[in-house]
């Protein structure tokens, strides 16, 4: 084998190694540990007359990143916030980590403009909210794949792509607490207690009180299990 050969093995995912070929359809992976929505995902996506689309599923993380790395053309990634083996934010982090050039929407329950602009800030580049009728679903995608959209929902990175909500508020309120606070949130939603988010981060057990109840008191959320439920 040349080292050129050898160079292009090893190299990272590129622009080029996810274009699909001219005439294919566009491959759409659908990451849900919930069977019975990831039929109705599908189902809905399969109307789409206009668009041809290859759908491909994985229950759980692992299995996503999984068929990622083997499928060299995917589109759009559709990820489901919280699943068995990626709880939280913790998902997305690590699929953008992972892949820095895929396109990953979440799916979410949530509808909270807090947990819809960290989601944003992390790289995702869409936001379908479970539960919303197929029509609209279907056009959030069609935008998110650079498509024609029947009621105008693309381009940018508009409110088609990431809705908002009555309590806007919240979100633009963390925003200012820094970068800090968000580390010691990741870690509170990975089920840390206290003492272990102190033990992670060096600092004392107080301190970290004190950034938990700053971080309550900024979502106006009274307790770490009513945090915890904005991202499920």
């Amino acid at each position: 084998m040349s080292p050129s050969s050898t160079a292009a093995d090893e190299s990272p995912d590129t622009v080029a190694d996810r274009l699909p070929a001219a005439g294919a359809p566009l491959k759409v992976l659908v990451v849900d540990d919930h069977a019975l929505l990831r039929v109705g995902i599908v189902t809905s996506l399969q109307a789409i007359e206009h668009v041809q689309l290859q759908l491909l599923e994985a229950g759980n993380l692992s299995d996503a990143i999984e068929i990622y790395r083997n499928e060299a053309d995917i589109a759009l990634v559709l990820l489901d916030l919280n699943m068995p083996d990626s709880k939280g934010l913790q998902g997305l982090k690590q699929f953008v980590e992972t892949f820095p050039l895929a396109k990953v929407a979440v799916i979410s329950g949530t509808q909270d403009e807090f947990v819809i602009g960290h989601v944003r800030a992390l790289g995702a580049v869409g936001y379908v909210t479970k539960g919303q009728d197929a029509r609209a679903m279907s056009d959030i995608v069609l935008a998110l794949l650079g498509k024609p959209v029947p009621n105008e929902l693309g381009g940018g990175n508009g409110p088609g792509r990431f809705p908002r909500f009555p309590n806007s508020s919240r979100y633009d309120r963390v925003a200012e607490l820094g970068p800090r606070h968000l580390e010691i949130l990741e870690l509170v939603l990975s089920g840390c207690s206290n003492q272990e988010i102190s033990t992670a981060t060096g600092l004392s057990l107080g301190t970290i009180k004190n950034y938990v109840s700053t971080i309550l008191l900024a979502l106006d959320v009274k307790s770490r299990s009513h945090l915890i439920s904005l991202f499920r």
